[in-house]
């Protein structure tokens, strides 16, 4: 577990919109390290993000939203696998969470 505060509790105080748009950051360095070929970099990366999308799974909040912060985790990992159920790609999937970031900062 690469993000062991969280999951001790503070990851539970976010909001939606601060939890995907955290996920939303991880996707961020996964582009990142996916135009500078480095491999090791996207691996951590995409890990990291399937652990925020874990614990957000598991928040007893979203229980309403689970439909589709699971098939946000699904479509995240088409674009790096085989691109074949959802025919996605990693820029609209960086355009999805950027909403949340964005959703998020106006509402501090």
């Amino acid at each position: 577990m690469q993000h062991s505060s969280l999951e001790n509790g503070r990851w539970f105080k976010f909001t939606l919109n601060e939890q995907m748009g955290n996920i939303g950051t991880e996707v961020g360095r996964i582009i990142r390290a996916r135009k500078q070929n480095d491999q090791v970099a996207m691996n951590n990366a995409l890990e990291r993000s399937l652990e925020l999308f874990d614990l957000t799974i598991s928040d007893d909040r979203r229980k309403h939203q689970l439909k589709e912060i699971i098939r946000a985790r699904e479509v995240l990992v088409d674009s790096l696998a085989t691109k074949t159920a959802y025919h996605s790609d990693l820029a609209s999937i960086d355009k999805y969470f950027m909403h949340f970031a964005i959703a998020a900062r106006l509402n501090r």
